[in-house]
């Protein structure tokens, strides 16, 4: 056991997929964040776990450069968040699925903008789609879907985009055991992917969760926080 690791040094950076340096994020008077530091390794999982109101969420959309924090410094792959952003998926604890849509549909669509963006990075929807169980051919509109098959088509919505840094915000949300014990199956085979890159380090893996023993076959680290600070970290070998 040990507290939130220390920001690298710059020759050592390259190490880390992530790094905080003293981030907070204040709304008003509340603290989603309070002065949080620590390094997420580069080819590792990370499980971040907390009960709701934590900063969980906070802490990965700051990470995704989604908000800005007000104060401290948030380093991706040694860069501001944004410009990281080709390298980077983020699925929220919503599907962020157009239900009148199939999943092909959706896919499609969204590597349209992905595209316009100017991104290069977007792969095959099939391949996406086959790569978490759903079949491409489904004609079925995904408002129809399980709970466990949303989920699935919401991960192959951001593995399309060959994502180097995977974050994942409450993914096992209101799944039944199975389909959460499939969704770890599929993030554990996704780190063994090719790294798009050719640094060699790997894909990273953060995720939230209040559901521990979920999350704990695949989690090189296990981060836990409350009220906005992380309380504890763990680091040991996945099993």
């Amino acid at each position: 056991m040990s507290t939130a690791a220390s920001i690298p040094s710059e020759t050592a950076a390259a190490t880390f997929a992530v790094s905080l340096e003293s981030v907070s994020k204040i709304y008003g008077t509340f603290a989603a964040l309070r002065n949080v530091s620590t390094t997420f390794s580069a080819g590792t999982c990370t499980v971040i776990l907390g009960e709701n109101g934590a900063g969980k969420s906070t802490l990965l959309r700051v990470v995704a450069g989604l908000i800005t924090p007000n104060r401290g410094k948030v380093s991706v792959y040694g860069e501001l968040p944004h410009l990281q952003r080709r390298r980077v998926a983020y699925m929220s604890h919503a599907p962020m699925l157009y239900d009148e849509l199939t999943a092909m549909e959706n896919l499609r669509y969204f590597a349209r903008l992905h595209r316009g963006e100017g991104c290069d990075c977007v792969g095959s929807p099939e391949m996406a789609l086959r790569a978490v169980g759903l079949d491409p051919n489904l004609t079925r509109p995904v408002g129809q879907y399980s709970q466990g098959m949303r989920q699935r088509a919401s991960l192959a919505r951001v593995l399309q985009t060959d994502p180097e840094l995977l974050l994942l915000d409450e993914p096992f949300s209101n799944m039944d055991a199975q389909s959460a014990h499939h969704m770890v199956e599929l993030l554990a085979d996704f780190r063994t992917w090719p790294p798009p890159s050719k640094n060699g380090s790997g894909r990273t893996v953060i995720l939230t969760t209040h559901q521990a023993s979920l999350a704990e076959p695949i989690a090189d680290t296990t981060i836990i926080m409350r009220q906005g600070q992380i309380i504890e970290t763990h680091t040991g070998s996945r099993g």
